[in-house]
Order: C-alpha cells, then sequence, then structure tokens
C-alpha cells in the first residue's frame, strides 16, 4: 500500500514497479481491488523465483517441525516470520526486501530487513540513493546552511524510515568527519523515546583537509554533503499497542559540530532540530477471496 502512493512519483524518476509473492494469483488479485492496487503483483506460487534469488525463508518450516519449542526457534520465528502465531500457511515466504535493476536485468541496489514486520520505505530507499525531500526545513547558522527533512511525512509501526540533512558548509569553512581526533565530528543525535530505534549513521566519503602550521591532516567536509539517519518505528505488538489512538509522532534531535577555515577553529556548535510525523495504522490482514 506504502507503495501504491508512490507509483506516479517512482514511474516520474523512470523506475518501474512490481512486487513478487508467494501468494496465489486469486489472493493478489483480491488483495488489488480491496487495496486499489495498479502496478504488477506477481505470484510465486511454490516460491520457485524466491528460491533462484537466494532469499527463501526457511523459518516458517522450523515454526512447524519437531524443533517448535526450541527457543532458539521460537526466537527466530519472533525476528524472521511473524509477531503472531506462524502456521503452515506461511511457508515458502521470501526475507522481505527490495532490488532495484538496471533496464538490463541488472541488480544495482538491495535492501532487506532485519526484522519481518519492519520494511524500509520507499522514500528512504530513494533518500539513500541520492533522491531529495521536496520540501524541508532550513536554517543557518555561522558556519553552515542546513535543510532537514524526514523522508515519510506519514509513518506507521514498522517502517523504516529516514531523516535526511542536507548541509553546506560556507565559503572557506570545513566541518569533521569520522576519524577526526581532538575535534567535534559532525553527528545527529536523536533523543531517545519507546518503541523508536536509532539505527547507526553511514557516512558519506570525506576528503583530507592539511593544515600545514600544525603538520595536520584530518577527514573533513569542505563541500555541500548528505547525512541520512535511519529510523524504525518498530511494530511488535506492544509498539503497536503504545501507538494505538495516537495521530502524530515528535523526533527531537541535536546537530553537534565543529567547524573551521583557515586561521580559525569554532568552539563546538549544537543545533536543536525537531519533526513531527503523523502516524498511520499498520495493515496486517490477509485479503479475503470470494469465489
Amino acid at each position: 500500500m506504502e507503495l501504491q502512493g508512490r507509483v506516479n512519483e517512482l514511474r516520474e524518476k523512470g523506475l518501474g514497479l512490481a512486487a513478487i509473492s508467494y501468494d496465489s494469483p486469486e489472493i493478489l488479485a483480491a488483495f488489488t481491488k480491496q487495496r486499489g492496487i495498479t502496478f504488477p503483483l506477481l505470484s510465486d506460487v511454490g516460491s520457485a523465483t524466491i528460491e533462484r534469488y537466494g532469499i527463501l525463508n526457511p523459518v516458517p518450516e522450523w515454526a512447524i517441525g519437531p524443533d517448535k519449542d526450541n527457543p532458539a526457534v521460537q526466537a527466530e520465528v519472533q525476528k524472521y516470520v511473524s509477531v503472531v502465531r506462524p502456521s503452515a500457511q506461511m511457508v515458502g515466504i521470501a526475507f522481505p526486501g527490495t532490488f532495484i535493476l538496471d533496464r538490463r536485468g541488472r541488480v544495482t541496489s538491495r535492501y532487506f530487513e532485519d526484522f519481518y514486520i519492519e520494511r524500509n520505505t520507499v522514500s528512504s530507499i530513494m533518500i539513500r540513493l541520492g533522491g531529495k525531500a521536496i520540501a524541508g526545513a532550513k536554517l543557518s547558522t555561522a558556519q553552515l546552511d542546513v535543510t532537514t527533512y524526514p523522508s515519510d511525512p506519514a509513518i506507521a509501526p514498522g517502517n523504516r524510515f529516514s531523516i535526511g540533512l542536507d548541509v553546506a558548509p560556507h565559503a572557506g569553512m570545513h566541518v569533521y568527519a569520522p576519524g577526526a581526533k581532538n575535534y567535534r565530528i559532525i553527528a545527529l543525535d536523536i533523543a531517545p523515546q519507546p518503541f523508536v530505534r536509532v539505527l547507526p549513521m553511514k557516512y558519506p566519503a570525506s576528503q583530507i583537509y592539511s593544515f600545514k602550521p600544525l603538520n595536520e591532516r584530518v577527514p573533513v567536509y569542505q563541500k555541500p554533503f548528505t547525512l541520512v539517519q535511519e529510523i524504525v518505528l518498530e511494530g511488535t505488538p506492544q509498539a503497536q499497542a503504545a501507538f494505538r489512538g495516537k495521530d502524530s509522532l515528535m523526533l527531537n534531535g541535536t546537530l553537534e559540530y565543529q567547524a573551521c577555515d583557515a586561521t580559525i577553529c569554532y568552539s563546538p556548535t549544537s543545533v536543536p532540530l525537531s519533526w513531527t510525523l503523523s502516524l498511520r495504522p499498520l495493515v496486517v490482514e490477509r485479503p479475503a477471496v470470494t469465489r
């Protein structure tokens, strides 16, 4: 359903869209009708294609097999299959994920989930591929111009989304990248709250700055760059219960950095930031098939 809301935008970017499932054509047809899906849903009954892609999930078979009561198996079920009671109907599912192919059918990127109930949003993937949000909040400090935006205006439990920061150092300025010693590395600190999991930041490539008076070579950012902070709104039953009845989620954070130019190293700076996202319910029911 989240993909359906982005079909036109993806097509405008030159991207086609299809989803593969182990569900029968009847189930997919019912889902298409009930949810207004307009892109192809491909039925892989028997999971032959899923198996060829190397993403067949074996855990459902363990969940109904002779070792079903093994605590290790139960932990795997909770993580990779479902947050509800597993059944034989789940045998054949894939590990959920996204493949991006070029026009020759070659895989150029792929994104997979650590937990069954947690899924990347389309916008979060697009940001990591270099796409930009339509609008964002702009702010300026004495050393930087920053545009900040969430990948999605609305999220549901189980969504893996992103906060983007487009950072442009002022002329002659640089800020410090990971690996710089004795300086405040630029970072986004998200205030903790229940059922919101902040993933480790993956930084873009930096440049080496040489400061001859101190015989110093340090990694920095001098040109405009983008930080992408991935966040998971947990989708466990406990998290769904906590978010039920709420219409928004507020995230508070702080952009930390230290900037220098050719002559002055400024004191470390902290910039408060916040984002308010709408909350929508997680749809988990299977479609009803009428015969």
